[in-house]
């Protein structure tokens, strides 16, 4: 069984380190799964950004905590995106 953030705090901690993230897609590439389906993966889709803007504007206080998340992924996925070009340049 998988190990879970046991409280809120924990959680947020977890989004300090997007180089561990980076690191477990950048393993899938590296098994043969499509770059572009994991950085679809990695992105938070459209649909989901208007669901938490919508969420958010109901819950002021989610705003900030759902903004980190974005930005996070988004550097989880610069960081797989410049894993995967530097393994393309070097083959």
């Amino acid at each position: 069984m998988a190990t879970q953030p046991q409280t809120f705090d924990e959680a947020i901690r977890d989004l300090e380190f997007p180089q561990r993230e980076a690191a477990f897609f950048y393993g899938l590439f590296l098994r043969g799964h499509s770059a572009e389906r994991l950085r679809q993966d990695i992105a938070v889709p459209a649909a989901v950004l208007a669901k938490w803007d919508k969420e958010s504007s109901r819950e002021p206080q989610l705003r900030a905590v759902l903004e980190r998340v974005v930005e996070y992924r988004r550097h989880v996925l610069a960081i797989f995106d410049a894993l995967v070009d530097h393994d393309s340049s070097g083959q």
